[in-house]
């Protein structure tokens, strides 16, 4: 599946069984809950803390449900995102092409 594709399957899918997409904002809090479900799973997964009793190692399912919503932000706010991460590839390629090769902390 295509970034363009997964963009057209979601909205797809809001006005078929969401109704509407939620508010730009509300979507925004959402994706900000998602990354911190993830952050707590990964944290257990590969931190300094254990699973609590009832918890899981989903990972993949809190990054599908990021993905998901930073694809519904997209949409709302007409953004295609392979165009858009084209460009930031662009961009840290120009930026970054010797900066992490010299970095003496990554050898």
């Amino acid at each position: 599946m295509h970034i363009q594709e997964a963009q057209q399957i979601v909205d797809d899918w809001i006005h078929t069984h969401g109704v509407r997409y939620f508010s730009e904002l509300t979507n925004m809090a959402v994706l900000t809950e998602e990354v911190g479900e993830l952050a707590r799973v990964i944290a257990r997964k590969y931190g300094d803390q254990s699973f609590k009793e009832g918890e899981a190692d989903n990972h993949e399912e809190e990054m599908a449900d990021i993905l998901w919503v930073l694809l519904c932000l997209a949409n709302q706010t007409g953004v295609d995102l392979t165009e858009a991460l084209q460009k930031s590839i662009e961009k840290k390629t120009t930026r970054d092409k010797e900066r992490h090769k010299n970095n003496p902390k990554l050898k």
